[in-house]
């Protein structure tokens, strides 16, 4: 099977880089905890507050991770991933999204895959950029629109792992990425599900089964 940062390497896009923690700060420490826990080999519990961690500090560390992993997941099939093979950004027939944001975009439009997820990925770091929404010094408060703003990321990432699926499994499998992206998604679901972050019943529309799955699973 392929290397995973081999195949990511050779395919990927030049990514995006969201800001790093740096070493003394809550972030780094908390972000070390998350990898040591990984390494144990429990999603169930690496996806936990640490006891006496601010939970916002917790999520915020975490979803610079998981847009860090979709970046690179999506990277490797983006060759794939064309307006002339994905003209809409499409789960299912009955899952179309429509890109919206408060400068270029105010009512929601619809476009290619590529080009909605260029403008998500570009989104996110943006407000992960913006230490007003993110901050990054020790004891300054994140503010009160934070777990909303937080919400709407985790919402709008789905989206991709859910085009990946219902678009270009295929490819995924034949490039030997299924396990990296199986784990990621999985991981991705049981911290949603750890900290309530799953908005309305049909939060998870085309992969609400996959998800069902890996929560009896865990």
């Amino acid at each position: 099977m392929a290397s995973f940062i081999t195949t990511i390497n050779a395919r990927t896009r030049a990514p995006f880089k969201p800001r790093s923690a740096a070493k003394g700060t809550s972030s780094y420490q908390l972000r070390q905890f998350a990898e040591a826990t990984l390494g144990s080999g429990s999603l169930r519990k690496a996806v936990k507050l640490p006891e006496g961690e601010d939970q916002n500090e917790w999520l915020a560390v975490n979803i610079v991770d998981f847009y860090n992993q979709i970046n690179l997941l999506y990277g490797s099939i983006t060759e794939f991933c064309s307006p002339q093979t994905c003209p809409e950004m499409k789960a299912t027939d009955e899952f179309e999204y429509l890109w919206q944001d408060s400068e270029n975009f105010k009512r929601p439009t619809k476009m290619s895959a590529p080009e909605y997820i260029e403008h998500l990925m570009a989104w996110v770091q943006s407000n992960v950029d913006n230490e007003q929404m993110f901050p990054s010094r020790i004891g300054v408060p994140f503010p009160k629109t934070f777990p909303s703003l937080l919400r709407q990321i985790f919402k709008r990432l789905y989206r991709v792992y859910a085009h990946i699926y219902c678009h270009h499994y295929p490819v995924v499998v034949h490039l030997g990425l299924e396990p990296h992206l199986n784990t990621s998604f999985k991981h991705y679901v049981l911290f949603i599900d750890e900290h309530k972050l799953a908005s309305g019943k049909d939060f998870w529309g085309p992969l609400g089964d996959l998800v069902d799955s890996m929560l009896r699973s865990d």
